[in-house]
């Protein structure tokens, strides 16, 4: 293996105003809220309306700054997670009633303890395997409230912590049981802290495809799954028995992840062939996430394995990297995985091949 490059970029980070990443994408919900059954249609309007208004309070990008916060000077058994978790009690105002904090007795309410777990198998990935202490790589606090609204159908991050919906009970379940949805979430907050990629068109395709690769990571490793192993699923689990999906969306093989009478189609390409053009969610940014998704996939199946010991690390390095503009599109995201993995594993290597060969199988040329 060739030695990593001796002066490597800075990472950069933007003023940690408030933004607003849900897992849930608009046209999911659009579609359920058109149903003729109110039991399905109107926790979704009331869920949609909720969304489109913290969008429109957020700040979606951020600006840029100086460099990241280095990881705080302490030897490494002393870098623990501080989780707190709280209850918001069906209603809106964050954070809620607290009801655990770190290594605090588990509660008795299943919901607290999936969060608090979920909080803690993802910093232990970003900490274990990329050596990242918590989200910003100084410590955060990870916060987390549960409860949140009545019938509440999603979950997400707002730039300062995660907040959990129980679902409406017809279509969705509790959004704490995919550990990939918490990983998912949390995970905005770390391209929050370094490439700061805008949340619109094809940066921000990447912003949640980024979020869907870590998550999935997360969920892998604390299964101890191989690339082969793994599902490559996104909130598998979240859908109730009624729906004829599996999952919210699918790395391995996207636009398969659902086709249902309520829900609709899932409607992301797994290449450029199939781009979606839409002024839609912001530009189809949960659409067109499948494409470099799908991208990760391939290249975490050509190299085997544990998908976060190479394939995870060459997105980790280009993500903290310093090189991608916040407006950065998939040929740069591409260009700048390959020179992650030229960076870490050497030109010609068996890694920077496959990098090479995974963005060529969805049409998206290199350079």
């Amino acid at each position: 293996m060739n030695a990593h490059l001796s002066h490597p970029r800075p990472s950069v980070h933007p003023v940690p105003h408030p933004v607003f990443c849900a897992i849930v994408p608009p046209h999911v919900l659009d579609h359920v809220s058109r149903a003729e059954d109110s039991a399905l249609s109107r926790p979704a309007r009331r869920t949609l309306e909720h969304d489109a208004s913290q969008r429109t309070r957020r700040r979606i990008t951020t600006v840029r700054m100086g460099p990241a916060p280095e990881a705080l000077e302490a030897p490494a058994e002393e870098k623990k997670p501080r989780r707190t978790v709280y209850d918001a009690k069906q209603k809106e105002t964050l954070p809620g009633k607290k009801v655990r904090e770190e290594q605090s007795k588990p509660s008795k309410d299943a919901t607290v303890n999936r969060a608090y777990a979920g909080l803690g198998a993802t910093f232990e990935l970003y900490l274990s395997v990329f050596s990242r202490y918590s989200i910003d790589n100084a410590g955060l606090p990870l916060d987390a409230t549960v409860h949140y609204g009545e019938e509440y159908a999603n979950a997400f991050w707002n730039g300062e912590q995660m907040v959990f919906g129980d679902g409406d009970g017809e279509i969705f379940r509790d959004f704490t049981l995919p550990i990939d949805v918490i990983g998912h979430e949390l995970t905005h907050g770390v391209t929050q802290y370094t490439a700061n990629l805008e949340y619109f068109g094809q940066s921000g395709a990447l912003n949640e495809s980024l979020s869907d690769v870590f998550g999935s990571l997360i969920k892998q490793y604390g299964l101890g799954q191989t690339s082969d192993q793994a599902d490559w699923l996104i909130g598998a689990g979240l859908f109730t028995e009624r729906v004829e999906g599996e999952a919210l969306r699918s790395m391995k093989a996207p636009g398969t992840a659902y086709d249902d009478d309520v829900l609709g189609k899932d409607p992301q390409p797994a290449t450029m062939d199939d781009y979606v053009h839409t002024g839609t969610d912001n530009g189809g940014v949960h659409i067109n996430s499948g494409i470099p998704n799908h991208a990760f996939y391939q290249l975490a199946t050509e190299l085997g394995g544990h998908a976060w010991e190479r394939a995870g690390q060459i997105w980790y390095d280009t993500m903290t990297s310093g090189s991608l503009t916040t407006d950065a599109d998939f040929a740069a995201f591409a260009r700048a995985t390959s020179e992650a993995a030229t960076g870490r594993y050497g030109d010609g290597s068996a890694e920077h091949e496959a990098v090479l060969k995974s963005w060529g199988e969805v049409g998206v040329r290199v350079g």
